[in-house]
């Protein structure tokens, strides 16, 4: 019981998460796309996924607004979002499903995380289309310090913004 509470505890105590990630997302075909980055994150709702294969993009989330910078076709793309999405309070509600393995719901959606030595492993997922998608996360640091300007988007003032 004593282990149970500790690790709970850890997922609740994240405070920023840092990782290199691989994205796979598989259709009910079962084609797979894969895509490869770095993910930055930091309470309250910030986060920025640098997406390096197989095609660059930046994608920016905050609280209200999402942002996704494409350079290879120089667009930008910035959309408003639910309020209600808030990444560590959805992983801090995980219930414990088995030995590292945790279950929590947002929407319509049921995710399992995978949690190792108390690090972030993997999340997986069923998105809205049905495609299976999951996140596998490698060279993790949690709870260190993140300079908030990395969750600021920029880009050049010459690409296409299209506001949604």
């Amino acid at each position: 019981m004593l282990l149970i509470t500790h690790v709970a505890a850890s997922m609740n105590d994240i405070t920023s998460f840092e990782a290199d990630f691989t994205q796979t997302i598989t259709d009910d075909k079962d084609k797979t796309l894969t895509y490869s980055g770095h993910i930055l994150a930091s309470k309250p709702q910030n986060a920025r996924w640098n997406y390096i294969e197989p095609v660059k993009k930046n994608v920016f989330i905050t609280q209200f607004e999402v942002t996704i910078v494409e350079p290879e076709i120089e667009q930008v793309i910035v959309k408003r979002i639910e309020s209600n999405f808030d990444f560590f309070k959805m992983i801090s509600n995980a219930k414990k499903i088995n030995n590292n393995t945790y279950e929590t719901k947002y929407k319509e959606s049921v995710f399992k995380i995978v949690q190792n030595n108390s690090l972030i492993e993997s999340i997986s997922y069923i998105d809205e289309f049905e495609n299976r998608v999951k996140i596998i996360f490698k060279n993790q640091k949690q709870n260190h310090t993140i300079d908030l300007k990395v969750f600021t988007p920029n880009y050049p003032l010459y690409f296409d913004i299209i506001r949604d």
